[in-house]
């Protein structure tokens, strides 16, 4: 399997707990197809105490994702995109680029921007989950209260 992700990405995961959370590649492993997301997929684990000074506890760390189970956010689009492949020349040599297939803009490209892509990213899938959630409550009818009308009437003898 191609890795079509590489560290120092902005990615949005599609599938799994963490779905529609985006964040940047820390690191990447190809002989197991797996990577790490910065604050996707969070587990815990237990430290014990070395020694009178040390705490043990529990601790928090991301976990490994499957590398099918997230998309690269282009830099330029700002959406989760497959990967196409093209051949740009640089210092007079064809190097093998991954492109955006939504845009065509090339996806190789600075940390930096990297970073700020994912927490745009971020933020709009936040703000969309809001409004459709605002939207569900403005369609949904308003609830009748059935109150039920009971008559006493006295029948006098």
């Amino acid at each position: 399997m191609s890795m079509n992700v590489k560290k120092g990405d902005a990615v949005m995961v599609i599938a799994g707990k963490d779905k529609g959370k985006s964040g940047q590649v820390t690191e990447v492993n190809p002989s197991s197809n797996r990577i790490i997301v910065e604050g996707v997929n969070i587990i815990s684990y237990t430290h014990k105490a070395r020694n009178a000074q040390d705490k043990g506890g529990i601790g928090k760390r991301s976990g490994t994702i499957h590398v099918s189970n997230v998309m690269p956010i282009c830099h330029e689009c700002g959406k989760p995109t497959r990967v196409g492949h093209v051949f740009v020349e640089e210092d007079g040599k064809q190097v093998k680029k991954r492109k955006c297939i939504k845009c065509g803009a090339v996806l190789d490209v600075d940390v930096k921007k990297a970073k700020v892509t994912a927490k745009k990213a971020t933020k709009k899938a936040t703000a969309k989950k809001a409004d459709t959630a605002a939207e569900g409550e403005a369609k949904a009818p308003a609830k009748k209260t059935a109150t039920k009308k009971t008559a006493n009437t006295d029948k006098a003898d």
